[in-house]
């Protein structure tokens, strides 16, 4: 499949997240939408062409130059089926109402809430804008299902578990070692967080979205945007795949059994498309059981065709996953005892939920819903929701950070894409049931376009990115504020600066903490074929440590070392 040049990425983001800066106030489902606009990874040569009575004709030439052009630019918004996800839906009950002229402006100039000016901004052709508002008033073409029989044909035992070593083979600090997505190149690089060296770069799906470890600390599992994952085991002399499986046709998620006496026994990934999770053997990856989440959106329980899976996390209460459903708005509560009786608790929540991660006792998932402006809270011990908590516009925590205040006692933030609040939610109902479970206290930083905030429980500082605001000044920096006194002014660490890389977007994304907890780890994130590299700062003195550069590390993205991922130390 050919990957986009991260370039395009940004284009298709900017005006995005301009719109969300200029109309925060507003509601609407497009708040935000730059991290969703990216590519379907659904390969359109896989999909058929269909022809709809009452719409305008189209050759096939033109109809498969539309639907590349749709899975390019429109899928990660409107959904492949076009039902509408971050984006509104695109059903041809609608767009045929709407007829061709109105169709033609709204692509060309796009909306205030977020939907991008195609033909204004160049990057569509007159012709080309005509050509998708054509398209659109056609029914949408449906991919194909990856079942069982896919997933097994796609699925290779590269090391058998009997011939892979039973000590560790190699000298590396591996709890301090870290995963970083080299997105555009379909590869991760394995960084020595001591030495600072590259100890080697691994072929992955495209744009590794998480890394995931083993309860043991020994086996790192990437999942790629394409459905790919990579099981790799650090043990060896030469850290290395030793099983992959495709499990679908567009995914993000990936993680593996922790519950006492479960622990590495099973892995589990779910896709975009087809809209289902899969749990499999977590020692080869042979896929066991696949679950569809198709099914009735929460409140007006509508059907919906494609509800993607979301974050996945592991409960340490229950033999459970618990699993984000996007569209739907539902968290799933995977028990795993017995995969031939599987037995599955739903809790509706709000739409559209996306990342979350623990509290501080690992006893509750904070899960953010980010069109709703909402974090669900689940407890994984009674497994049940115990609070939707309304926040700033569109959350986008990744795992959040915990950490406790000396007045508001132990909290969960969350940043936002929509606008500049970072809302710290109170978790303990025990000592502090008057903050528990609401907004305790809202900070400002930089500005929206916020992806990470990110903290350790050996700091006293929290930082922010903000790689989706449209300043530069804004996205090549970073907040920092003073857990000590949330009071005082927060720092701004100029990263890009620091990096010394001078041309290119150079936006910094997703601060990752070594295994100490004394450095921050920050990616300034280029285009494919510019210079981008690795900062590293002292959490101490917040003065720059460490510049990583080499012409191997195209696009570093998410950055996951080893101990904080295997421990959930966020």
């Amino acid at each position: 499949m050919k990957k986009p040049d991260i370039s395009f990425l940004w284009r298709c983001a900017l005006p995005l997240v301009f719109s969300v800066a200029v109309v925060a106030e507003t509601t609407s489902h497009e708040e935000g939408t730059a991290y969703e606009a990216t590519p379907s990874s659904v390969d359109s040569d896989l999909v058929p062409m269909v022809i709809t009575p009452g719409a305008p004709s189209l050759t096939e030439v033109e109809y498969d130059q539309a639907k590349q052009i749709y899975f390019e630019r429109c899928a990660g918004c409107h959904g492949v089926l076009r039902k509408g996800a971050t984006g509104k839906p695109l059903t041809i009950d609608i767009t045929q109402a709407r007829g061709l002229p109105y169709l033609e402006a709204f692509i060309n100039y796009g909306s205030p809430t977020g939907m991008p000016n195609w033909g204004s901004s160049g990057e569509l052709t007159s012709e080309e804008v005509t050509l998708m508002a054509k398209y659109i008033m056609h029914e949408p073409p449906m991919p194909p299902e990856w079942g069982l029989a896919d997933m097994k044909a796609n699925w290779h035992v590269i090391v058998p578990p009997e011939q892979r070593p039973t000590k560790k083979m190699n000298k590396l600090n591996i709890e301090n070692l870290f995963s970083v997505t080299l997105r555009d190149a379909g590869q991760i690089a394995l960084i020595d967080g001591d030495s600072y060296e590259i100890v080697s770069i691994l072929n992955t799906g495209y744009a590794v979205h998480i890394s995931r470890m083993s309860a043991s600390g020994r086996y790192l599992y990437v999942i790629g945007r394409d459905a790919k994952i990579n099981m790799i085991d650090l043990w060896m002399s030469q850290p290395d795949t030793v099983a992959e499986i495709k499990v679908g046709l567009e995914a993000r998620s990936v993680e593996t059994s922790k519950y006492k006496g479960y622990e590495d026994k099973y892995a589990i990934a779910g896709s975009y498309w087809p809209p289902q999770f899969v749990i499999m053997d977590g020692e080869t990856m042979e896929p066991l059981k696949v679950v569809s989440t198709r099914g009735m959106v929460v409140g007006t329980q509508e059907y919906h065709p494609e509800p993607r899976v979301a974050a996945i996390i592991a409960s340490h209460e229950h033999p459970e996953f618990i699993v984000n459903v996007k569209e739907t708005g539902k968290v799933l509560l995977v028990n795993y005892e017995d995969l031939e009786a599987l037995s599955i608790t739903a809790i509706e929540t709000a739409r559209f939920l996306h990342d979350g991660g623990w509290d501080s006792t690992h006893r509750y998932f904070m899960s953010a819903a980010n069109q709703s402006n909402k974090i669900a809270v689940i407890d994984s011990k009674t497994r049940k929701k115990v609070q939707l908590v309304d926040v700033g516009a569109v959350p986008h925590p990744g795992r959040g950070a915990n950490w406790t205040d000396k007045t508001l006692g132990p909290v969960w933030a969350t940043s936002h894409l929509g606008d500049a609040s970072i809302s710290l939610i109170g978790t303990d109902d025990k000592k502090h049931p008057e903050q528990a479970w609401k907004v305790a206290k809202t900070l400002q930083g930089l500005g929206g376009g916020s992806l990470f905030i990110k903290t350790h429980p050996k700091s006293s500082h929290l930082y922010v990115d903000y790689p989706l605001n449209p300043d530069p000044t804004i996205s090549q920096s970073i907040a920092v504020f003073n857990l000590k006194n949330l009071d005082e002014p927060y720092t701004v660490l100029p990263i890009v600066e620091w990096s010394g890389i001078t041309e290119g977007a150079r936006r910094v994304v997703h601060p990752e903490y070594n295994a100490k907890g004394n450095e921050v780890w920050f990616s300034v994130w280029n285009g494919a074929e510019q210079e981008s590299a690795i900062v590293v700062v002292d959490d101490k003195t917040l003065q720059l440590k460490k510049v990583i550069k080499d012409p191997r590390l195209i696009t570093p993205t998410g950055k996951f070392n080893v101990y904080n991922t295997q421990h959930d130390v966020y």
